[in-house]
C-alpha cells in the first residue's frame, strides 16, 4: 500500500468538514496534488461525508476514515469501499477487526510498545501523534528499533518548513490537519495551503530519509 519510493504522502486532515463543504474542498486538495483525503468520524454526518466523497472522488483519490476507535464502528465504514482508516491509538483488536474486513489500518501510536502492538495486529502504517511532542528525535529513534517495512507518519503540528527534519528522521508520510483546513475557511485559502505543502514536498532531499 505504501512505498518509501517517490514524494512523500501528505495526508489531508478534514476534521469537521461536513458535506456541503466537502466536495469544493477536496477538489481544491486534488487540483494542488494532495490525493490523500482523511475524514475523521467526529465531523458532523461524517458517514454521509465519507460516501458522498468515495463515490465521487474514490477513482481519482484515496478516501479513508479517521479517529476510529471501536471495533462496533467497522461494519458502517467496511461499507463504503474506503481505502483505509486511521486510528489516534494502538488498539489491537480494532485493528484485527479491520484487517479482517479487508480495511488497511494505519494505526497511532506514541511508545515503541504502542507501535509494535500495532505492527504485530496487522497495521500497514504507524501514525506518530502527536509529533509536536514526539519531535523529529523521537521519530528517529522509533525508525531504529521497528521493523523497516513499517512505514512512518508524522502527526501533530505538521508544517510546510519540518518536512524535512521528519524525512530525515525516517517518516515517510505526514498527517496535515488545521495547518491545512478548520471548519469555515475559505477554499482558496485552503488550496494555497495545499500548494505549499506539495511545493515542500518536491523539493525533499528524499535520499536522506530512513
Amino acid at each position: 500500500m505504501f512505498s518509501k519510493d517517490g514524494a512523500p504522502y501528505l495526508v489531508a486532515i478534514l476534521r469537521g468538514i461536513t458535506p456541503e463543504e466537502a466536495p469544493a474542498v477536496v477538489e481544491a486538495l486534488i487540483a494542488e496534488g494532495l490525493t490523500w483525503i482523511e475524514v475523521p468520524l467526529n465531523s458532523p454526518r461524517v458517514h454521509e461525508t465519507l460516501k458522498l466523497l468515495q463515490a465521487s472522488y474514490g477513482k481519482t483519490a484515496r478516501i479513508g476514515a479517521g479517529t476510529v476507535t471501536r471495533v462496533a464502528e467497522l461494519e458502517a465504514l467496511s461499507e463504503l469501499g474506503l481505502s483505509y482508516l486511521v486510528t489516534p491509538n494502538s488498539d489491537p483488536a480494532v485493528i484485527r477487526a479491520a484487517v479482517d474486513k479487508g480495511i488497511a489500518v494505519v494505526s497511532g501510536c506514541m511508545t515503541p510498545s504502542e507501535a509494535f502492538a500495532a505492527a504485530y495486529a496487522g497495521a500497514k502504517g504507524l501514525k506518530l501523534f502527536p509529533c509536536e511532542v514526539i519531535g523529529p528525535a523521537g521519530a528517529r529513534a522509533m525508525r531504529a528499533i521497528l521493523p523497516p517495512e513499517i512505514p512512518l507518519f508524522a502527526v501533530g503540528g505538521i508544517e510546510p518548513d519540518s518536512l524535512q527534519t521528519y524525512v530525515d528522521a525516517g517518516c515517510i508520510g505526514f498527517g496535515i490537519g488545521s495547518a491545512l483546513y478548520k471548519p469555515g475557511r475559505p477554499v482558496e485559502d485552503i488550496a494555497k495551503r495545499a500548494a505549499a505543502f506539495a511545493h515542500a514536498a518536491k523539493a525533499l532531499n528524499l535520499p536522506s530519509a530512513g
